[in-house]
């Protein structure tokens, strides 16, 4: 049976208009002061009359975070959307859920639309975990009986079942995530929209998450996908769309759109080995913001590392207020987007609250583990279970290369050493060591 078109964007656009304050240290008298306040409040209380948002600032500008998108997603596709941190991507899914309205252009969507953005989003605080699966459902148009037929599987799914019916404001960031990926999926909507909110979850939930999404693909459903996972794109979609300052960068097959984003992630990069920001400038979660992120080898200063070198990573961050339980996390991600390995600081740390102040947390890769290719550095940390405090983040490209007694790489994403022997199976023969082995006595 043919399909048919069920989200179509026809030169969509989204304007914010954001606010600066202008020479604020260059105030000169008390009168100037005033005058500016003066015609602040005048242009503020303009806006209002006007229906306009009300913006901070002693001057305003308009940004698009989207531009002239055109595309069509036809019925049972699932399409993965890429770009850069700030692309568009969140912006443009708020608009295709009717979260926020175009500024410019149009959308047609044909079918029920579910969608999980954000941690909470759709849920009601006050109300408990029960109820808010109830909510959703008859947002959705569905029935009671339709939405008591899901109930079991959605409660199984979520694993919250002993707080279901504690109000969700008392939900920790993965359990809101959990329940509310289990509404999104188990409530049969035409079309699925899943943001990067997925990677509070952990390692077991994802999984379950992707699975469920390639049974709603299967089903014949739409699903929209939004991740940095390159893994798991590639797992589940076959088409991909790249947004690049708002506007279609890319729009085809999802090895294509990976290879695309991965390249222009280069790009932005470059390969150096020390990442530092400003005060004002770096990632950053809610009373904890990175300062450095350093590479240095046991052998080279960096960005090209040898293999055969141990690589010391060093993570440098303020934080302005106690923490209990808090972890640091690093993953090396190859050049195709996957994750080589992953470590965390979590061990070594005590389940007493860290005082504020300025830390680093170091630790080192040990030698013979990374192959001779370009490796991504990805830094976040959070709470587990509960809490993201900065979500894994792309920091910085590094190279390795193998050492000089060697002459090609192997595949993989590492290359540790392995212990080999070698036997000869009718008598005595060399080993790799030149040494005689017999397995005939």
């Amino acid at each position: 049976m043919e399909s048919h078109s069920v989200i179509r964007a026809e030169r969509l656009g989204k304007r914010y208009v954001i606010g600066h304050e202008v020479n604020r240290e260059g105030y000169k008298s008390f009168r100037e002061v005033l005058s500016r306040a003066a015609r602040n409040v005048t242009r503020r209380s303009v806006d209002l009359m006007r229906g306009r948002a009300i913006v901070a600032g002693d001057a305003t500008e308009d940004f698009w975070a989207l531009r002239n998108v055109d595309f069509d997603v036809m019925e049972g596709e699932v399409v993965g959307i890429l770009g850069r941190n700030g692309a568009g991507k969140s912006t443009l899914l708020k608009v295709l859920s009717r979260i926020t309205d175009p500024t410019e252009g149009s959308v047609r969507i044909n079918g029920r639309v579910s969608s999980l953005l954000e941690v909470g989003t759709g849920f009601h605080p006050e109300l408990s975990g029960r109820e808010n699966i109830y909510l959703n459902g008859a947002i959705l148009g569905m029935t009671r009986r339709e939405i008591r037929s899901k109930f079991d599987a959605i409660v199984d799914f979520s694993g919250v079942e002993t707080f279901l019916d504690t109000p969700v404001k008392r939900y920790s960031s993965g359990m809101s995530v959990r329940l509310a990926f289990a509404v999104a999926a188990h409530l049969e909507p035409e079309i699925l929209i899943v943001d990067e909110v997925l990677a509070v979850g952990d390692a077991e939930f994802q999984r379950k998450c992707i699975g469920k999404m390639s049974e709603v693909a299967r089903g014949g459903r739409t699903v929209l996908f939004v991740s940095h996972n390159m893994t798991a794109l590639r797992s589940l979609c076959d088409r991909g769309i790249v947004l690049k300052a708002g506007s279609v960068r890319f729009d085809g097959s999802i090895d294509d759109a990976i290879g695309l984003h991965l390249a222009d992630t280069d790009g932005a990069f470059g390969t150096v080995s020390e990442w530092t920001w400003g005060p004002d400038k770096g990632p950053r979660g809610t009373d904890l913001r990175l300062l450095r992120v350093g590479l240095s080898g046991s052998i080279s200063p960096g960005p090209a590392f040898r293999s055969d070198e141990a690589i010391t990573v060093s993570i440098d961050y303020d934080q302005g207020a106690a923490i209990r339980g808090m972890r640091m996390v690093l993953q090396i991600v190859t050049g195709n987007g996957d994750v080589a390995f992953s470590s965390t600081d979590q061990l070594i740390r005590t389940q007493s609250s860290q005082r504020p102040g300025r830390y680093r947390s170091q630790c080192t890769i040990p030698p013979d583990i990374l192959n001779w290719i370009p490796y991504m550095l990805r830094v976040g940390c959070g709470i587990p279970g509960q809490q993201t405090i900065i979500p894994m983040t792309d920091v910085g490209r590094f190279n390795v290369r193998g050492p000089a007694n060697r002459t090609a790489p192997l595949g993989g994403a590492v290359a540790p050493p392995m212990d080999w022997s070698l036997a000869g199976l009718d008598g005595e023969a060399a080993d790799a060591h030149g040494s005689a082995v017999s397995l005939s006595g």
